[in-house]
Formats: structure tokens, C-alpha cells, sequence
């Protein structure tokens, strides 16, 4: 079977999993435990449509979990059948042709399964990179980044957590002037891909940011 879930769909399944996990930690009322059985299973579902007969048996073998390990193994089960994120040096480069001597993160190192877009911070000019993908195309977009060292709501896992201020500065329409966008978004990037459950929220800020 050929991986069919995406990395924010996986980031979703293992929320419903915790629910699992806390209904049979927290109740021992069997009717309770059937209808968070009822609701994860439906959540799963609707995730991810068009499933064929193997790889609905492979979903609804969720049901079965019934403590933390067992949730464990089923997410590790459920893993390699994550559609991991597909991207070269080659294809980054060509994101950022302004760019001279782009410094790239080492790609062999990185769990490319968890990645729902990749983001890294060069260090020397503050500046941070996101590529993403959309529509299938391979997309980028660059920003200066300072941290705020405090907590906040980031902009595109909309999680609490360490967070600094994204921003692009464009030409405005006006000779000589400029507009600044920015948001706030996790400090951490694979923090922030852990928590990423919709495609939906990413888009949103991209496209915020670049108005």
C-alpha cells in the first residue's frame, strides 16, 4: 500500500488519539468511551476522503486503542504510510534566485514525514525562510524574524508557544515608500509542524502576509 496521509492529516490523527487516550484514562463509563470511539472514528473519516477498503481497515484500527502505548504503536503502524515532503536543494535554491550563497539546511537530516513545510533561520541576517507546498507547486517566501522571547499565539499552528515576529517589507505604491506585513509564529518550526493539523491555517498566513 502506497502512502496515502499527509503530514498535517498524521498531526490530526495523533490529536484524536489523545482523545482516546484521555476518555479511557479519565472515564470508566462504557457509553462515554463508545462515543468518543464514535466521534474520533468520524473525524478520521472525514479526513481523508476516497479511502479504499485497506486503508479504512488500517484507520479503523484506531478504535482499539485504549491507553498510551497503545496509541503509540498505532501511530508508528500508521507512519510509513505518511506521503513525506518532496523537495531538493535544487528546488529551494530556485525559490530564492536573489538570494547569493542561500545557506540550505542539510535535507538528509530531517524527517521529511513530519515536515508540513520547512522553515530554517539564517542566523547571520535574521532572515527566515518558509517553502511550502500548494496546488503542487514547491513555494517560498522570505522575512526578517526577531524573537520575542515570550509566549503568543502563533499565526499558523495557532498554538501557544514561544514565539517572534515574522514580517516582509514590500515597495509601496508611492516612490520611496515601503509596506511592512508580519505576524507572529513559533520560534521552534518543527514545534510548529508538530502542531499543524490544516493546510488551511499555513495558506492563511501566507496569503495575509503577502496581500
Amino acid at each position: 500500500m502506497n502512502p496515502f496521509i499527509q503530514t498535517d492529516q498524521f498531526n490530526y490523527i495523533r490529536f484524536q488519539v489523545k482523545k482516546l487516550v484521555n476518555a479511557h484514562s479519565t472515564s470508566s463509563d462504557q457509553d462515554v468511551i463508545a462515543a468518543v470511539k464514535s466521534m474520533v472514528t468520524e473525524n478520521v473519516f472525514a479526513l481523508i476522503p476516497n479511502l479504499n477498503d485497506e486503508q479504512r481497515q488500517m484507520l479503523q484500527s484506531i478504535t482499539m486503542v485504549d491507553d498510551k502505548e497503545a496509541g503509540e504503536k498505532f501511530l508508528l503502524q500508521l507512519k510509513p504510510f505518511v506521503i513525506p515532503f518532496q523537495v531538493t536543494e535544487q528546488g529551494i535554491k530556485k525559490l530564492f534566485p536573489k538570494v547569493k550563497k542561500l545557506k540550505v539546511p542539510p535535507l538528509e537530516k530531517l524527517d521529511l514525514h513530519e515536515v508540513v513545510y520547512l522553515s530554517w533561520l539564517d542566523q547571520q541576517t535574521n532572515k527566515k525562510y518558509l517553502v511550502y507546498r500548494r496546488a503542487g507547486k514547491l513555494l517560498g517566501i522570505e522575512g526578517s524574524f526577531q524573537p520575542m522571547n515570550q509566549k503568543g499565539v502563533c499565526a499558523i499552528c495557532h498554538r501557544h508557544s514561544e514565539v517572534g515576529m515574522f514580517s516582509v517589507r514590500e515597495k509601496g505604491k508611492a516612490f520611496g515608500t515601503f509596506i511592512n506585513r508580519g505576524n507572529f509564529i513559533c520560534t521552534d518550526s518543527q514545534e510548529c509542524n508538530n502542531n499543524l493539523i490544516s493546510l488551511e491555517k499555513l495558506y492563511d498566513f501566507v496569503d495575509n502576509i503577502q496581500k
